[in-house]
């Protein structure tokens, strides 16, 4: 079983930078690959960022390339988003997401387990 707790959400405005912080328990976390998702009020769940157990490989959505930045450190079990440039757009609340398979895939429907969320608010 994986637990995964995120952090690091808040208010910033438009441009200014937040990393989002996801720390997981459980032994095999380090051989699942993870993955950021969000959600805005009245939107679906959409996916922002994934990356591989090992790190070497990632994907990102059209719209946050170029401007997040997606990264683990498993000696730690914690993920990361950094995110730049932020945009009002990008408001909604980050889940974390492990599955039980190390391609980082985009569906939201490939992951196993989801942290609580939490918020992002960027002012214009």
């Amino acid at each position: 079983q994986v637990q995964l707790v995120e952090s690091g959400g808040g208010l910033v405005q438009a441009g200014g930078s937040l990393r989002l912080s996801c720390a997981a328990s459980g032994r095999t976390f380090n051989s699942f690959a993870m993955a950021w998702f969000r959600q805005a009020p009245g939107k679906e769940r959409e996916f922002v960022a994934a990356v591989s157990w090992s790190a070497s490989n990632t994907r990102y959505a059209d719209s946050v390339k170029g401007r997040f930045t997606i990264s683990r450190d498993n000696a730690k079990k914690t993920g990361y988003l950094q995110m730049n440039d932020l945009k009002p757009e990008d408001t909604a609340v980050y889940y974390c997401a492990a599955r039980r398979a190390t391609a980082p895939l985009a569906p939201a429907r490939d992951y196993d387990y989801w942290g609580q969320g939490t918020q992002v608010t960027v002012s214009s």
